[in-house]
């Protein structure tokens, strides 16, 4: 597709063998990386959690997650993959902010200090596909605020782990219900 980037959502090691492994993670990865191909002709953006070790989101802290995705760890890194792949500029951090969980990639930030949303404007991006890790949760937040922000979206149903199938299979059906193409 002309004008169009790959989006790809917290592939990171804690959550596919760590502290917060989701379903399907492995299949997601071998999926994503045969997607991108040798020659992929499409900008390739990577959104990951990247928490401080005192997150709200933590258990400790009164949050619902273990800790997980801390800056400095194994968890945080992007899966090995994928790591030709990844260019620094085009890596975008959520979570940072202690006091703030962010399950949307769209608030992440590079190391320049823009957004997702700013970068993908400046790539002329119109049609952004999207896989990642969790399906409930960051990939639907991520899908849900590109699609408000006047992207057409596409998530890739076999590019996708959840936290729980039935969650999985509900936040699938309420893209779709949004005007989220699955494919």
């Amino acid at each position: 597709m002309k004008n169009s980037a790959l989006v790809v959502v917290d592939m990171i090691y804690d959550f596919i063998d760590g502290s917060l492994a989701c379903l399907w993670a492995d299949k997601a990865i071998a999926n994503t990386v045969q997607y991108i191909g040798e020659e992929h002709a499409f900008p390739i953006l990577f959104v990951r959690d990247h928490h401080p070790a005192n997150h709200c989101s933590f258990v400790e802290q009164g949050g619902p997650w273990p800790p997980h995705c801390v800056q400095g760890t194994r968890g945080a890194e992007v899966h090995k993959d994928f790591s030709r792949f990844v260019e620094e500029e085009l890596c975008f951090y959520k979570g940072e902010n202690p006091a703030l969980e962010q399950y949307s990639g769209f608030e992440g930030k590079n190391e320049a200090g823009q957004t997702l949303g700013e970068v993908l404007s400046l790539l002329e991006v119109e049609n952004v596909v999207l896989c990642g890790i969790a399906t409930e949760y960051c990939v639907r937040n991520t899908a849900e605020d590109l699609l408000k922000a006047g992207f057409k979206v596409t998530v890739l149903k076999d590019c996708l782990a959840c936290v729980e199938e039935k969650g999985h299979y509900e936040a699938l059906d309420a893209m779709k219900a949004e005007g989220i193409r699955l494919a």
